[in-house]
Order: C-alpha cells, then sequence, then structure tokens
C-alpha cells in the first residue's frame, strides 16, 4: 500500500515539477516582552523527565516580571526574585529535600534556536531548549489546580488491629516487576509457609500504573495486562492484594499519581479487589507542603477508601513529617511511615530502628507506626544484624512486610522471617509498642509488655565487639522472674539465668514472667 502511494505521488509531483515550492514557515526568534501585560510564553517538547518542565511563562509588569514554570512532576512552579541581564532571565524556584538549600537559581536565556532553560531541584538538573508558542497552546500546557476538601475524622473500621504482615516489591525489584512475577511471589509464599506463618499481603509498590483513558479512569501498564484477574489469583491462594499511589501528580518511580482523581482511583482499586493501599507523598510534597494540606490529602484518599464499600488497609507514607501518628488514625490510616527509606545496611536499618521510629507514639490495634518494610534476605547485613532487625521491629509492633525475592529465600532469613515466637511477640494483641528500658552506651534493653501479663526483653548490642549483657527483673516491672524463655534459641532458661553473651550488633530476644513489683 505504501508503494503504491509512493509511485501515485511521484506521479503528480512530475506534472506540477515546474511549480515553485512554497517557502517553509520559520519559528518565530524568541523575544522578551516590553510592555507591561504582555508574556512569553515557551513550551519545551523535549525536556528533562524529571521534573519535566513543559512550560515557561514570563510576564512583563509595570514593576518588573512575574513569571511561572509549569511541569509534569509538580505543576506549577511560580518564580521568585526575577532579574534580566540582557537576554537572560534569572529566578530562584523553590527547592526540596535539600537541606540548607530553600531556592535553586535558575536561568532562561535566549537564543537564535530559542529559549535555553537551564536549574534544578533536589537532585535533578535541566538544561533544555524551548520554542515560543500562543496562548492556546500554553493553555493546553498548564496545569490546572485541583482543591483539598475540608478535613473530617474517619470512625475506626477494625481493620489491622495487629499490624500488617506481606511482602512489598520495591526493596528488591523497584519498578521493575510485572504480573507473571507477582504471581510467582504469591506461589513462593505458599509453598515456603510464609503465608501460613501470617505473611498476608502481596504488594505492588510502584511501577504498574499505564496512563489515563479519556474517562480519566487509570489503566494499569503492559507489563500488568489484567488487575482483576492477578488479585483473584492472589485471593485463590489465600493472600490479599496491595497497590501503591501517590497524592501527587508522579509517584516516586515516576508513574501516574492519582492527582485529580482520587475518588475515581479508590472506586478502580475496590473494582480490581485491591486489599491494601499505599498512598506515597513522593511529587505532592510540592503542592502540599505544610501540616494542613499534607494531612488534608490523605484525609482525601481515606475517605475515598471508605466510600467504596471495601476493606482496604490504609498505609500513609509522608516519611513521618507534622507528627503523623498524631492524626493518621483520624484520616482513615491503618500505618504511617515514621521515616525515610530504609536500606540494607546495619547503620540505616539500626539509627531508623533505636533513634528515629521510637520518638513516635500512639501506636496499638487499627494504627501502626511503620519504619519501613524488612531488608532480610537482600544480602546487605549478617545474619546477627537481620536478626537484630526482625527482634528490633517485634517489640516495635511494626508491620512485618518483606522485601526480597521470596522465590530465592535461604535457609537463614526463612528461619528467621518465619519464627513463630517472635512473630508472635509483633502480633501480640495487647498491640504495646516496646521500648528501651535501659541504655548504657551501645547497650540497649528494651521492654514490651504482652496481652497475657508477661513481658518480651530483647538485649540488643549496637557495639561492634561481643559484651556480657546482664537482664533484671526490674527491667520487666517485676520483682523476680518465674520464667524465662530464650525465643531464638527456642529454649527455657532457669530464671536465675540472666547474663547473656550477645554477638556485635546482635540481640537476645526473651519471653519473661514474673511477680509485679
Amino acid at each position: 500500500m505504501m508503494r503504491t502511494f509512493a509511485m501515485a505521488f511521484s506521479i503528480m509531483a512530475a506534472s506540477v515539477a515546474s511549480a515553485p515550492a512554497p517557502a517553509l514557515a520559520r519559528a518565530a526568534a524568541p523575544v522578551l516582552p516590553a510592555r507591561p501585560g504582555a508574556t512569553l510564553r515557551v513550551a519545551f517538547d523535549q525536556r528533562a523527565p524529571r521534573p519535566g518542565v513543559r512550560l515557561l511563562e514570563l510576564t512583563r509588569t509595570r514593576d518588573g516580571w512575574r513569571g511561572q514554570l509549569t511541569s509534569d512532576w509538580y505543576g506549577t512552579m511560580p518564580m521568585r526574585n526575577i532579574v534580566r541581564d540582557g537576554d537572560t532571565v534569572r529566578f530562584d524556584v523553590r527547592n526540596i529535600n535539600t537541606p540548607g538549600q530553600p531556592v535553586r537559581r535558575w536561568t532562561a536565556t535566549l537564543t537564535p534556536s530559542g529559549v535555553l532553560l537551564t536549574g534544578g531541584i533536589w537532585f535533578s538538573e535541566v538544561r533544555q531548549t524551548g520554542k515560543p508558542v500562543g496562548a492556546a497552546r500554553a493553555a493546553a500546557l498548564a496545569h490546572h489546580a485541583v482543591a483539598l476538601p475540608a478535613l473530617g475524622t474517619i470512625a475506626p473500621d477494625g481493620l489491622a488491629a495487629t499490624p500488617p504482615m506481606g511482602w512489598s516489591s520495591w526493596n528488591k525489584f523497584a519498578e521493575r516487576i510485572d504480573d507473571r512475577t507477582i504471581r510467582a511471589i504469591a506461589d513462593a509464599m505458599v509453598s515456603s509457609g510464609l503465608r501460613d506463618a501470617g505473611y498476608r499481603y502481596v504488594n505492588i509498590d510502584d511501577g504498574w500504573q499505564g496512563e489515563r483513558g479519556a474517562d480519566g479512569e487509570l489503566r494499569p501498564n503492559a507489563k500488568f495486562p489484567d488487575m482483576r484477574a492477578l488479585a483473584d489469583y492472589v485471593h485463590a491462594r489465600g493472600l490479599k492484594l496491595g497497590l501503591y499511589s501517590s497524592p501527587g501528580l508522579k509517584t516516586c518511580a515516576g508513574y501516574t499519581g492519582s492527582y485529580g482523581h482520587v475518588a475515581q482511583d479508590a472506586r478502580t482499586f475496590a473494582r480490581w479487589g485491591v486489599d491494601y493501599l499505599k498512598y506515597d507523598l513522593c511529587s505532592g510534597e510540592w503542592q502540599y507542603d505544610n501540616a494542613d494540606r499534607v494531612r488534608r490529602s490523605y484525609y482525601e484518599m481515606g475517605a475515598a477508601l471508605k466510600a467504596t464499600g471495601r476493606a482496604i488497609v490504609y498505609s500513609l507514607c509522608e516519611y513521618g513529617r507534622f507528627e503523623v501518628a498524631d492524626w493518621g488514625r483520624a484520616v482513615g490510616g491503618h500505618l504511617w511511615r515514621t521515616t525515610g527509606d530504609i536500606t540494607d545496611d546495619y547503620a540505616k536499618m539500626s539509627e531508623i530502628g533505636f533513634v528515629r521510629n521510637p520518638r513516635f507514639a500512639h501506636a496499638g490495634p487499627g494504627g501502626w507506626n511503620d519504619p519501613d518494610m524488612l531488608e532480610i534476605g537482600n544480602g546487605g547485613m549478617s545474619d546477627d544484624e537481620y536478626r537484630t532487625h526482625m527482634t528490633l521491629w517485634a517489640m516495635s509492633a511494626a508491620p512485618l512486610m518483606m522485601g526480597h525475592d521470596v522465590r530465592t529465600t535461604s535457609p537463614a532469613a526463612l528461619a528467621l522471617l518465619s519464627h513463630r515466637a517472635v512473630i508472635a511477640i509483633d502480633q501480640d494483641a495487647a498491640g504495646v509498642q516496646g521500648k528501651a528500658v535501659r541504655v548504657a552506651g551501645a547497650q540497649e534493653v528494651w521492654a514490651k509488655r504482652l496481652a497475657d501479663g508477661a513481658v518480651a526483653i530483647a538485649l540488643f548490642n549496637r557495639g561492634d565487639r561481643p559484651v556480657e549483657m546482664r537482664v533484671t527483673a526490674a527491667d520487666a516491672g517485676f520483682a523476680r522472674f518465674s520464667a524465662l524463655r530464650d525465643l531464638w534459641r527456642d529454649a527455657d532458661l532457669p530464671p536465675a539465668g540472666t547474663t547473656f553473651t550477645v554477638p556485635a550488633h546482635g540481640t537476645v530476644l526473651l519471653r519473661a514472667a514474673g511477680e509485679r513489683a
């Protein structure tokens, strides 16, 4: 067909060969506005993907200049402190996540080939050239802000009576995830015994989203051809499916967020059979940059999930900002992150578990402080360090979300993750978040009251050499011990045997009964 068209075109071209060719339209050279009220509008068809600045607008005012950028990630980005220097305009744009650098300096330079824009935000650098466009094209590229609802309060619904347990894709796979892998993970959770140990959620943490259709509904991308069928597959194995979104325009990996479509997305998730939603602030931190707006953005999705009528566990991920533990339950949350992302190393894990997460209160049935996912099985720590990781999360009543490739779980990792007595400390019905009761340098003794009156006691050696550590009945609030069990060793101990050798970066976890002081 193309060959036939080419032949016809060549015959037609020969018949008009003598006709002069029309002159090609030449793009207008950029010119800075000269009169008040005039605006230079520049579109960037080729743009740095993050933050994806697609439009520059610069207006001459009686007093100087007013302007803004529009980006795929952050929507409207106002210019500040605009100064003209010949053919270059310099201006500040608010920066994020860089301590001590609240703004970044940008430039827009007029060149014969267009307007060269340079600048940066957070770790992204921009250098791109655009062409002047008219008002209609600029309007098509503009960001349309969506107002947040008034803040309300969502009543408890009985979900997450104990900290949620399951698996999340991000730590191992990031956005490199697909339907086949999720099905294989679900199968492995069953065959390994991890499901029966209590791990029930299979959570796709970013990377599943496609684009919105003309109806505004979000479709999964080609890696996930049928999300409802995937949910059915997971459910048939006695597991639950979790998804991920953001109140911003983009998710952390650059996929489509829920901005402007919150209620619609909640209905879509419910129709697919989703049981868990992690809602990650990500690019939304630009629009929602104070406590009130962040709280209302999370309430908006909490209310939308509630309106679907489906039981969906709601995980708030805004990195522990604005005292989230104080209000997480009221916006419908069942768990809330208390920190930035964990990494697979002892230093980061211990900083989160020993320092960051204990600052937060209000944990208990229906609402949990979340120090992020487990790294056990990913290989960056020793067995002793991973045992500390599991013990610390259990003592903290933290959600237990595995983050490794379950299909290749080593025997050592499986033993740590599936240890029933340790999991029972985390899942204890009282929902008490343990805390340090005695600290001496790198040695910490933690206690956690249990529902049956017993107390879990953890000895932590944060130092680089093995040490002798002693536990006392007073650490548990007892006058004396009546029973003592080493949970990791599955061994009963004599109540008087209270001195232990704790390895470097290691732990001992005990369950103690006794007489109250």
